[in-house]
C-alpha cells in the first residue's frame, strides 16, 4: 500500500540533506532551459529514497546539487547544520570527499586496478575508512576482490563501483541510474547491494530511476516531472530488492 503522505514517522526525528527553492538555469545561447524550477527536498537519516521521472525531468541535476557536483542558480542545500551553497570550492570538496557517495549509470572504474585497488583508491583519502575487502564483501564480491574491471560481468563492476563510494563510509549515497545499463537480473542484484548498504551502515540513500518498479524497495517516492517535485508517496512497507520483477 502506498499513501501520499511525509515520510514514515521512524525517518521523520532527523533530517540528512535538505535543498531549499532550487532552480538551475542554464543559457544556450537565447534560449533559457530551466532544469530545476523551485525544488524542495528533504532526505532523512537512514531513509531510502527513489526519485521517479522521464528524462529530462531534473532529477540528475537535482542529485548533482545535492552532492556538491554542481550549484544552483537560486535556493540552497544543507547537510545537517552546514550550508553547502554558501561555501567555497574548499567546502564542497571536503563536503563530497568526506560526506558523499555517488554510483553512476557507467563504473568509471580504472581497468589497469584490480577490483580490491579501486575501492583503495577512495579509502586512502578517506578520514575513517571500511577496509576495501570489507566494501567488496558488503556487496557480494569477497572472492573477486583481486579481479580486473575486463573479468567482472557489467553487474559485478557496479557493485565494485557501490564498494567504492561506500568504503568511506559517506552519510549519504546518490545513485544516478545505477541500473540503467544492465539487464533486469543484473539490475536487481546491484539494487540488493544498494538495499544491503542501506539497511547495514545506516546510509541515507537516494537513487534516481525511470523504472516505477523499483520505487516499491524505498521508504519514500518522489516524482519528478518539468523540473519539479510533482508528488511524494510513502511506502508502507518496502518491497526486498530480490522481489523485484520487470
Amino acid at each position: 500500500m502506498k499513501v501520499l503522505s511525509p515520510p514514515n514517522p521512524a525517518t521523520q526525528q532527523t533530517i540528512t540533506l535538505r535543498g531549499r527553492s532550487l532552480t538551475k538555469t542554464y543559457h544556450t545561447g537565447a534560449v533559457d532551459v530551466h532544469a530545476l524550477r523551485g525544488v524542495d527536498i528533504s532526505l532523512y537519516e537512514g531513509e531510502l529514497v527513489v526519485l521517479l521521472g522521464p528524462s529530462g525531468s531534473g532529477k540528475s541535476t537535482l542529485l548533482n546539487i545535492l552532492g556538491g557536483l554542481d550549484t544552483p542558480s537560486s535556493g540552497e542545500v544543507s547537510f545537517r547544520d552546514l550550508d553547502v551553497t554558501s561555501g567555497d570550492e574548499s567546502l564542497l570538496t571536503r563536503y563530497r570527499r568526506d560526506h558523499v557517495g555517488f554510483v553512476f549509470q557507467f563504473y568509471n572504474l580504472i581497468p589497469s586496478l584490480t577490483a580490491r585497488e579501486n575501492v583503495a583508491l577512495v579509502t586512502e583519502i578517506a578520514i575513517d575508512p571500511m577496509a576495501p575487502a570489507e566494501a567488496l564483501s558488503l556487496v557480494g564480491l569477497g572472492e573477486r576482490l583481486d579481479h580486473f574491471p575486463a573479468q567482472l560481468s557489467g553487474g559485478e563492476q557496479q557493485r565494485v563501483a557501490i564498494a567504492r563510494a561506500i568504503a568511506k563510509r559517506p552519510d549519504i549515497l546518490l545513485c544516478d541510474e545505477p541500473t540503467g545499463a544492465l539487464d533486469s537480473h543484473t539490475g536487481i542484484l546491484v539494487l540488493e547491494a544498494i538495499e544491503r548498504v542501506n539497511r547495514e551502515l545506516g546510509t541515507t540513500t537516494a537513487v534516481i530511476t525511470h523504472n516505477t518498479v523499483i520505487g516499491n524497495m524505498a521508504d519514500r517516492v518522489l516524482h519528478f516531472g518539468d523540473g519539479q517535485v510533482i508528488n511524494s508517496v510513502s511506502n508502507t512497507s518496502r518491497q526486498p530488492a530480490r522481489e523485484l520483477s520487470w
